[in-house]
């Protein structure tokens, strides 16, 4: 039984850092690349131009619908996300069209909520649990850039390279074990993200596609993540169909009666 609820923390996680229907919104296409590009004297400055393209929120509502492979098993659910920026990121995910509620949960700076209905469960933990499926350099922030296509403020430091590599940017670093790299298109969003740690056996991989206009600011509707943690690999490929700006979001979580609360 504990090796199911942990398969099924694992999956809601692996969703977070997360995303088939076509939204009808606005794509602005990254434009073939320049042959004459600015390039700021300080590295610094080049980091400030990047960040400057960083979608900027209090809060985000967000519906996808996603196909996942976990190690070989391929399912269609409907996923739904709230964001309160630098707080709490609220999802659940529904099958059959969103009529079944399979997995609702929360996360915070220092903490998770999981109920898996399914299996009548609550798992309540720290967030440092979330380091038996990841990095433990992995925070509340670097989700939340995932999630949003956002830089990683840990990332955009004097000792990482930052190039100019055929008119597109190209930021590379390390931290202790683990690799970073981030290809930006010539939007100046990100287009490929690489996490690697050999000594943990742990990689991530995340693609942008598909910009779309918020608030003068660009958001990606298509997010292809790769996650391999050790012998186990989840394959996940969303489209949001939703995505609302500074409106009023909840984060509904209650422990239904009979369910076993696992800490």
């Amino acid at each position: 039984m504990k090796r199911n609820i942990l398969n099924s923390a694992l999956l809601g996680v692996a969703l977070l850092t997360l995303f088939s229907c076509r939204p009808k919104k606005e794509i602005v296409k990254a434009p073939e690349a320049a042959k004459d590009v600015a390039v700021a004297d300080k590295k610094s400055d080049n980091f400030a131009m990047l960040r400057s393209r960083d979608l900027t929120f209090n809060t985000l509502s967000l519906k996808g619908k996603a196909q996942l492979n976990v190690d070989g098993q391929e399912n269609g659910v409907t996923l739904n996300v709230r964001i309160k920026k630098d707080e709490k990121i609220w999802f659940n995910i529904t099958a059959l069209g969103g009529a079944f509620e399979v997995v609702r949960g929360i996360i915070t700076p220092d903490s998770l909520l999981l109920m898996n209905r399914q299996q009548r469960t609550v798992l309540r933990k720290p967030f440092s649990y979330l380091y038996d499926y990841t990095n433990k350099q992995v925070n509340f922030g670097w989700l939340q850039s995932i999630l949003t296509g956002n830089t990683f403020k840990e990332f955009m430091v004097e000792k990482s390279s930052l190039k100019l590599e055929n008119g597109v940017w190209m930021l590379n670093g390390t931290e202790q074990s683990l690799a970073y790299s981030v290809l930006f298109n010539t939007l100046l969003k990100p287009s490929e993200l690489h996490l690697n740690d050999a000594a943990e056996a742990q990689a991530l991989q995340v693609n942008y596609d598909k910009y779309t206009p918020i608030n003068n600011e660009l958001f990606p509707l298509d997010l292809k993540i790769n996650s391999a943690v050790s012998n186990k690999k989840i394959n996940i490929a969303v489209e949001f169909v939703k995505t609302d700006v500074n409106v009023g979001v909840e984060f509904p979580f209650t422990v239904p009666k009979g369910f076993e609360v696992i800490r």
